[in-house]
């Protein structure tokens, strides 16, 4: 009798396990399905015949650019070369690709796929193509790459800290967009200050996403196998470099040198050691851009950290994006904006104009008077002189009369001058 139970037992438990395995399995295929069907409306999507971006025509493009002039050059990124010129009566930075038939390259028909139906306030915006011919057209960004800010190149100034803050908040902004992409994240792979644009009030977008890699899975975790690691060396996650599989973490880590290099300025080569170094002695504000200003203690060494947990070399060690690394950004970007808030309320008042300044109290006059040597005076300090001189005090000649004359055209201008400095 016993053994019969313990049989019966077993065989509603082999029973139950079936049904429930059999049910898992459904749900699987069913998701499959759901994920298989939303795939495929990305690629009818990216595929379709109607593009979502203007098309230019080859010969647009050399006449704007003057047939490729050096003069419009303003950069070269990792494929191509970048002019400034005028489409349309507007403003634009041209790409065009490097080598002949690029514009059926992988690169160049992914860039223009994905750019052309991403839309977010710090993505660098696609205004339209010559697909024949390799050529992408970009917004215009007015200040150049983060790069070039750093680094002042070309005397550029300096970025004042709290900006940096609010880059940073909208740098993971943007990834994390690209990353919460459905049905499939979408990985940069080559995020740097030089792919970093900065527009007007310098707010900053990223470019050159031609390098993207979007995954086959909506799952943020999923890893994709590479045949070779692509990007720029000293902002490649060790991991994708070593075996070749790439993720969201891997920009996490590009980002994790990038927030340094905000704070540092200086390259990205060993920085994460130079900054463990600098937070271990004591001595991060060392190793600070002083250019960008007074550094608030306690909210740098937040970023300096929470940028050295970005860059850690094992990607299960780095923090999600969107979960952490955004949220601790987002308090620093309100620190940063009173900041910016203060400073933007400090005016400098502007020097007053030479003939409004009294020659004894080199200050502005209240109650300008002409003396007798034909000079202009505050009326109480010329009266105090007098009362112990009998010279100019600007010629030290005698002078015939201690008679005063009011100016008042000069008051006149005197009192407006101040009415706008209130």
């Amino acid at each position: 009798m016993e053994k019969y139970e313990v049989a019966a037992r077993e065989a509603a438990y082999l029973k139950e396990s079936a049904e429930r395995e059999a049910s898992e399995r459904k749900e699987t295929e069913l998701k499959a399905i759901r994920a298989a069907k939303e795939k495929e409306k990305l690629e009818d999507a990216l595929s379709g015949s109607t593009p979502q971006y203007r098309k230019f025509t080859w010969d647009e493009i050399v006449l704007a650019t003057l047939s490729f002039s050096e003069d419009l050059r303003i950069g070269m990124g990792a494929y191509g070369m970048v002019y400034k010129c005028t489409l349309h009566h507007t403003t634009v930075a041209v790409k065009v690709l490097h080598s002949a038939g690029i514009s059926q390259s992988k690169q160049f028909q992914q860039e223009l796929e994905i750019l052309s139906r991403i839309r977010h306030p710090n993505l660098l915006l696609l205004l339209g193509a010559c697909p024949d011919h390799g050529c992408l057209v970009y917004e215009y960004m007015e200040n150049g790459s983060l790069e070039d800010r750093l680094f002042q190149k070309n005397s550029t100034t300096a970025i004042p800290w709290f900006d940096r803050f609010r880059i940073a908040w909208e740098i993971a902004s943007a990834l994390s967009f690209l990353h919460s992409s459905k049905p499939q994240p979408i990985i940069h792979r080559d995020l740097k200050p030089a792919n970093i644009l900065l527009g007007g009030n310098l707010v900053s977008k990223i470019g050159d996403i031609g390098l993207s890699t979007i995954l086959d899975s909506d799952d943020l975790s999923t890893m994709y196998k590479d045949t070779a690691p692509v990007g720029t060396l000293s902002y490649i996650d060790p991991e994708y470099q070593r075996s070749g599989l790439i993720s969201t973490k891997s920009d996490v880590y590009a980002f994790g040198l990038v927030m340094l290099q905000l704070l540092t300025a200086k390259p990205a080569t060993a920085l994460t050691h130079v900054v463990e170094t600098a937070i271990e002695g004591g001595n991060l504000t060392d190793i600070l851009d002083r250019k960008a200003g007074s550094w608030p203690f306690q909210e740098t060494l937040d970023l300096a950290r929470l940028a050295l947990s970005c860059a850690e070399l094992r990607r299960r060690d780095r923090p999600d994006l969107l979960d952490h690394v955004l949220p601790a950004l987002e308090k620093l970007k309100e620190v940063a904006d009173k900041a910016h808030h203060s400073a933007s309320m400090v005016t400098i008042k502007p020097k007053p104009p030479n003939h409004f300044i009294c020659p004894i109290l080199q200050d502005v006059m209240d109650d300008p008077c002409v003396a007798a040597d034909g000079y202009t005076y505050d009326r109480k300090a010329i009266e105090k002189w007098l009362e112990e001189n009998e010279k100019s005090p600007m010629t030290n000649m005698a002078l015939p009369h201690k008679f005063l004359i009011p100016n008042y055209t000069l008051l006149s201008a005197i009192l407006e001058w101040k009415s706008k400095e209130i």
